[in-house]
């Protein structure tokens, strides 16, 4: 089962590194991991998506609370949280392929941000569920360079 876990930390060196290796140290894979700072300075927040049952991830949070630097940990559970991913992935296009790769990035409120002549740069942000279908559209067109943020998520109340 999927978890994702939403960790406000002190914003300290090694902080990081502590908890990525708290993850390791107990054999569980992080499938993707997002830091960044919150509208405090001090503070820094962490996204972390793993896959475990729910025993062994009550176990990940309470020793993420344990540790010194961690001000709040959050296990979301479904329709608890909003979370937004985004990518950048560049399509190969030809003249033919080119109008048809634009329409597919309007359907799905994704940005161009680069042109070039024989590839888009394309933008796209949401849910997983909605990057994937977008992905799996620009698949038979050419995939050249791909490159993902991982998710972002924040408690609905």
């Amino acid at each position: 089962m999927r978890h994702t876990i939403s960790i406000l930390v002190e914003n300290k060196f090694g902080v990081l590194t502590r908890i990525a290796g708290l993850f390791s140290g107990r054999g569980y894979n992080i499938d993707t991991l997002n830091v960044g700072p919150t509208q405090d300075p001090n503070t820094s927040r962490m996204t972390i998506v793993t896959r475990g049952d729910d025993a062994t991830v009550e176990q990940v949070v309470k020793q993420l609370n344990k540790l010194v630097e961690v001000l709040k940990v959050q296990d979301f559970r479904e329709d608890e949280y909003i979370d937004r991913e985004l990518v950048l992935l560049k399509v190969s296009v030809d003249s033919k392929s080119r109008s048809e790769v634009m329409q597919i990035t309007d359907i799905f409120r994704a940005k161009i941000v680069d042109v070039q002549p024989k590839s888009l740069t394309i933008e796209i942000t949401g849910g997983e569920g909605k990057v994937e279908k977008f992905l799996d559209l620009m698949n038979p067109f050419g995939i050249v360079e791909l490159t993902r943020t991982g998710k972002v998520a924040l408690p609905r109340k």
